[in-house]
């Protein structure tokens, strides 16, 4: 069992699920668990419909926008998202080797790490995420509570990801939208904080460009040629090894003190341990890495571990899922993610094993 102060803190945090950093750890699954998946943008015309969403004049005003997703102030509401389901046992693809980090096509460093943008009960928010390399380059790690709220069993909608955000909308490596995700069930079941995390497939990406006095859609190519990608860890074994946290946090802190805007990507390095349960969030055992004052916006971050800061490359092992205010001074000093073991792998290879149309503008 936690000290009850910290079980206080934890529960303070996650009653206002999908709106902070939220919390997971080490849990393998039950023989009957199965991935989960949930179609997102299906066509080009989806995909177009969501890029007319997404056009200048609405990125240029995402800094304003909602940090980290919603919990349940709204309804559901109807949507154009098509029911998900889990993958069957039996076609599930085998993760036979583990993806290594890849550099863009062009440029010295990555830009793997960047901010995902949508809708939810008629609202805009955002979060952290990272593109991961796979098969089909084009595979983005973030929590699962930045693309599906378990209470309202609801997806999120006009789903897109930015690597590398620049300042006031712009999107020098591109914009990509959401072809489908996939999840743990037990996240969409039942909001289990030791599978928070998610892998979206997604299309190909586009900017926008002006012609003719009109904005029209670019093809720039796939993710991971124009950003990179991260490696995949998994079933790390070691009882503390040192992990980089990367985000982008915005929220305030539990004193209500703001020391981030998050127009910048903001980096943590310390080390990672696993600590106890706590049950209120239906956790089982977890990883934290301290110290890190990560706040609101930081979710789906990505957990790095052998982060080369020249190249801005590593392995993905972890996503930013909540924050923690350990010593209860008004100032979070931790932060935790899902501890990635095989069964994550296999919520990821459903993502890196996708196609999707081979032009989207």
């Amino acid at each position: 069992m936690i000290p009850r102060a910290r079980q206080l803190v934890a529960a303070a945090l996650s009653s206002a699920l999908l709106v902070l950093p939220a919390f997971t750890g080490i849990a393998n699954a039950a023989p009957s668990s199965r991935v989960y998946a949930v179609p997102l943008a299906r066509t080009v015309a989806d995909v177009q419909r969501v890029a007319e969403y997404w056009r200048p004049d609405r990125l240029q005003r995402t800094d304003s926008y909602i940090p980290a997703t919603p919990g349940a102030q709204s309804a559901p509401t109807s949507s154009a998202t098509a029911p998900g389901g889990p993958v069957a046992q039996t076609k599930r693809p085998a993760l036979t080797h583990l993806p290594t980090p890849t550099m863009p096509r062009t440029g010295s460093m990555a830009r793997t790490t960047g901010k995902v943008f949508f809708t939810l009960g008629g609202k805009e928010f955002w979060c952290s995420a990272s593109s991961v390399a796979a098969q089909n380059r084009s595979v983005v790690a973030t929590a699962g509570h930045c693309v599906y709220d378990p209470r309202q069993a609801k997806a999120a909608e006009n789903w897109v990801f930015v690597p590398n955000p620049g300042p006031d909308g712009q999107t020098p490596d591109g914009i990509y939208v959401g072809a489908s995700i996939s999840m743990h069930e037990d996240w969409t079941g039942k909001g289990d904080y030791d599978y928070d995390y998610a892998f979206v497939t997604v299309h190909r990406g586009f900017v926008w460009t002006a012609k003719n006095n009109a904005w029209v859609m670019k093809d720039v190519g796939r993710l991971q040629d124009n950003a990179g990608g991260l490696g995949l860890e998994l079933n790390n074994k070691q009882l503390t090894y040192q992990a980089t946290a990367l985000g982008y946090p915005a929220g305030p802190q539990p004193g209500n003190a703001r020391p981030f805007d998050g127009k910048s990507l903001r980096m943590c390095v310390g080390t990672v341990t696993r600590w106890t349960a706590a049950p209120n969030l239906d956790l089982q055992k977890g990883v934290q890495l301290q110290r890190c004052d990560f706040s609101p916006g930081a979710s789906g971050g990505p957990w790095a571990t052998g982060y080369d800061k020249n190249r801005a490359l590593g392995n993905l092992t972890g996503v930013n899922s909540l924050t923690w205010d350990r010593d209860l001074n008004g100032w979070y000093d931790a932060v935790s993610s899902p501890y990635f073991d095989t069964t994550t792998g296999e919520v990821y290879q459903r993502a890196a094993s996708q196609t999707t149309p081979s032009n989207v503008t």
